[in-house]
């Protein structure tokens, strides 16, 4: 057999990422579900579809400042009194003159009604009066306070908020697996709700594991890696909405891992690892987690994906509490993309969101690109989007493993299997980071 041959019969041999992850994900439940207040709900998950208890607005009310009137008080021919000649202003070359008998502010709460060829003054947000159907804009009249003169005439409804106008009582305002934003918790207020049924931030805790690695702020020297991952995991998983916990560095010693793994079950919903997937003599993690000791630790399962970079990926649980650990390579640039395609989507099924993946758009390729036969490739990429609609995806240099290109990244270009090479022009698969900037 050929060189050639050897090569792609191992490709062959790779599990497709798609049925890897499928039997990941399938393995997992979300997190049980906790009663939170309010003010502490943000950054969580709904584990139940919320309703609207209270309608928004809960009443009429004026949306700006004026003059809350009955429109056949100002129409022509109404009962207001008309002055003429017209004033400076008056589209209509007209001027009506209601009395004002009463001044409405946010806090009023004694309902009160108009009477004929009368008017209230109003502010932004007060309670409309009864009889009112509109509110004049105060630069519309004189700004008198005894009485007004109004130089032009509104439609019936102007400047009115109607109770319920933007949220009935009874109105789906999210569903389970939605994110709660800021904006989510200002309607969820609004509409009376106080608590909410949400699943809680998952834990996770990050290790990063070999001899060779040195805390960061040290000169690596021959023989010595500076811990990048354990740094870059733990800000991912924040970033990815988990309560994230660095543990640093752990040897390559048996006993050692197993204590660390052991301890850190009680308080992880997620371990996550990296370096020692592979197959080599000083791959240890992958030693110790995929052979059960009792009910210490493992199984773990390490499998080939058929993923560019870092095919080796390690799942499993540890520990009686089955707490999941998810395996990523050592190379920095491959545990990064490791935690986008395989640890991210773990943390969103245990924090219950929808959807689980990043989302994905098509775009036009500026460069032409090549690809490992075999391999579904995820490449660092700059999304912009066209002026006349769609993408344009420019790979960056240095291809995934480049850290400064994943750093400039805004998204992720995918290379399915099949391709070997993307021609300029070409249209192709791209997954956008969330990147706050």
């Amino acid at each position: 057999m050929t060189a050639t041959a050897d090569a792609e019969a191992a490709v062959n041999e790779l599990t497709p990422l798609a049925d890897y992850l499928g039997s990941v994900l399938r393995r997992l439940r979300a997190l049980p579900p906790l009663d939170l207040d309010l003010t502490q709900a943000y950054g969580n998950v709904l584990a139940e579809d919320v309703v609207a208890t209270h309608s928004v607005p809960a009443f009429d009310q004026a949306a700006v400042d004026g003059y809350a009137a009955c429109w056949e008080d100002i129409a022509a021919g109404g009962r207001g009194i008309v002055s003429a000649p017209a004033q400076a202003g008056s589209p209509s070359g007209r001027v009506v003159q209601l009395n004002v008998v009463g001044d409405l502010g946010a806090a009023s709460w004694r309902p009160v009604r108009l009477t004929p060829g009368t008017c209230f003054s109003v502010a932004a947000g007060a309670p409309l009066p009864i009889g009112a159907d509109l509110v004049v804009p105060v630069e519309w009249t004189d700004q008198g306070m005894a009485s007004v003169e109004i130089y032009r005439v509104p439609k019936r409804g102007y400047s009115v908020r109607k109770a319920g106008e933007e949220l009935p009582a009874g109105t789906l305002l999210a569903r389970a697996g939605t994110y709660v934003s800021p904006a989510l918790v200002a309607v969820l207020a609004a509409t009376g709700i106080g608590h909410v049924v949400v699943r809680p931030s998952p834990r996770v805790v990050v290790v990063a594991t070999g001899d060779e690695l040195v805390e960061v702020g040290r000169g690596s020297q021959p023989g010595q890696v500076v811990d990048v991952n354990s740094h870059a995991l733990t800000a991912a998983a924040a970033e990815a909405g988990a309560l994230a916990y660095r543990v640093g560095i752990c040897d390559d010693d048996p006993d050692g891992l197993r204590g660390l793994l052991e301890d850190q079950t009680l308080r992880a919903d997620l371990i996550i690892t990296t370096g020692g997937t592979g197959t080599g003599p000083g791959d240890m993690v992958r030693r110790i987690l995929s052979r059960r000791e009792g009910n210490r630790t493992g199984p773990v399962a390490f499998t080939e994906v058929a993923l560019y970079p870092g095919t080796a990926l390690g799942f499993g649980t540890v520990g009686p509490e089955e707490v999941p650990v998810v395996c990523l390579p050592g190379d920095p640039g491959a545990a990064l993309i490791g935690f986008e395609v395989l640890a991210r989507p773990v943390i969103n099924m245990l924090a219950g969101a929808e959807p689980v993946f990043r989302p994905g758009v098509r775009g036009h390729l500026l460069e032409t690109i090549s690809s490992p036969a075999g391999l579904r490739e995820f490449r660092p990429a700059q999304v912009a989007e066209r002026r006349g609609g769609g993408y344009t995806v420019q790979p960056l240099r240095g291809g995934p493993l480049a850290l400064s290109g994943l750093a400039e990244a805004n998204g992720l270009l995918v290379l399915g299997e099949r391709v070997t090479t993307a021609a300029a022009g070409s249209t192709v698969d791209v997954l956008l980071l969330d990147r706050r900037r």
